[in-house]
């Protein structure tokens, strides 16, 4: 009896995702996730969760798993699949053989994608599972892992997190669910849980984290990073913080949105930095206009670059982005040549212009 209850504890796994400590906004955007899902109860549901990096997609995803998983007769959650890319030759297949362990529970060797592919089809499709695939960057991992809904049995559900909604709209997914920013309610307690240890910041430090709020403009990553960076600081070092955001963006933070940007192509990353430096705020015909008289095919590349979250169209047709992305895409520029602005590919800072024409140093 009890070999038979390790076993069956073994298969159900009732065991929760470790999240954020401070749940700050997260339960209404996990309500209105499990909503739709529950109104495709009777179907292979997929629902796509779609934005930039840090907003809190993976967060999100982990949330609604512990609130739905236990249910299902069996249950997976792949996290940051990009990361399989680059560290492994068969990522196609290994991320089969997750996903068969963590259903059934046992190992299976995949010899290659399309027998990994009629493997989930006949193990999995009369199961209704609990699937989640985060960090999805490019549609052959969606297509070898949950390519076709016949694949699952009746009640299924797909979460999918990631940067780019093409392979979401490829996938033809019953839902996007696209992650917006933070409110400045929310932005300053979530800061302030992360500094203070408390939803409100202290008297004498409120005015400087209001400021931290306003340069991270809603993203989390940024505040539960800059929040935790800041605790137990003396009101001078958050002074000294506060001023050398603009100037120079952390590391942590630079690093983790320009994953996105690196998975650009050449054309689409000049594209980006062009409106980083010059065009936010301009009309988009305008700005088209522009580049493609500068041969980048800007028609596709803006596109894309929407498609990737890195740039938003307004309803007046002006563009925009978000205000760490474009210091991410300017930190690039000057990264290329920290000392010599001459040598750099586009100037756009008043000293830095001054400068260069003042010692006539340019470099092409």
């Amino acid at each position: 009896m009890d070999e038979i209850v390790r076993r069956v504890q073994t298969l159900l796994d009732y065991t929760d995702l470790s999240i954020t400590r401070f749940p700050v906004g997260l339960e209404s955007h996990v309500e209105k996730v499990i909503g739709i899902i529950e109104e495709q109860s009777t179907k292979v549901c997929m629902i796509g969760i779609w934005g930039i990096g840090g907003s809190g997609k993976t967060t999100i995803a982990k949330a609604i798993y512990n609130r739905i998983y236990h249910p299902f007769i069996g249950k997976s959650f792949i996290e940051n699949i990009g990361q399989f890319q680059n560290r492994v030759n068969r990522m196609h297949v290994h991320l089969q053989e997750n996903l068969l362990y963590d259903v059934l529970k046992s190992k299976f060797e995949v010899e290659s994608d399309r027998v990994g592919r009629t493997m989930i089809e006949t193990k999995l499709s009369r199961k209704k599972l609990l699937i989640v695939l985060d960090g999805v960057n490019e549609f052959g991992q969606l297509e070898n892992l949950c390519g076709n809904r016949e694949w699952f049995g009746q009640g299924t559900v797909i979460i999918i997190t990631t940067r780019d909604v093409t392979v979401l709209n490829r996938l033809k997914v019953n839902h996007v669910y696209k992650m917006d920013v933070m409110n400045e309610n929310d932005s300053l307690e979530l800061l302030s849980w992360h500094a203070f240890g408390e939803a409100k910041p202290r008297k004498e430090l409120n005015e400087l984290a209001r400021n931290i709020v306003a340069y991270c403009a809603g993203l989390p990553l940024a505040l539960q990073f800059l929040g935790s960076y800041l605790c137990d600081r003396t009101k001078e070092e958050w002074e000294s913080v506060s001023s050398k955001l603009n100037v120079n963006p952390f590391n942590q933070i630079q690093e983790k949105l320009e994953i996105s940007f690196d998975g650009l192509n050449h054309m689409e990353k000049d594209i980006f930095l062009d409106i980083c430096c010059f065009f936010i705020g301009k009309d988009r015909g305008y700005v088209t206009e522009i580049l493609n008289g500068c041969g980048l095919y800007a028609d596709m590349g803006i596109t894309v670059l929407i498609e990737r979250g890195l740039i938003k169209v307004e309803r007046n047709n002006k563009l925009e982005m978000h205000p760490l992305l474009r210091d991410m895409g300017r930190e690039i520029i000057r990264q290329r040549c920290p000392k010599e602005p001459g040598k750099r590919s586009r100037l756009l800072f008043e000293d830095d212009i001054k400068d260069v024409l003042k010692r006539n140093t340019v470099r092409f």
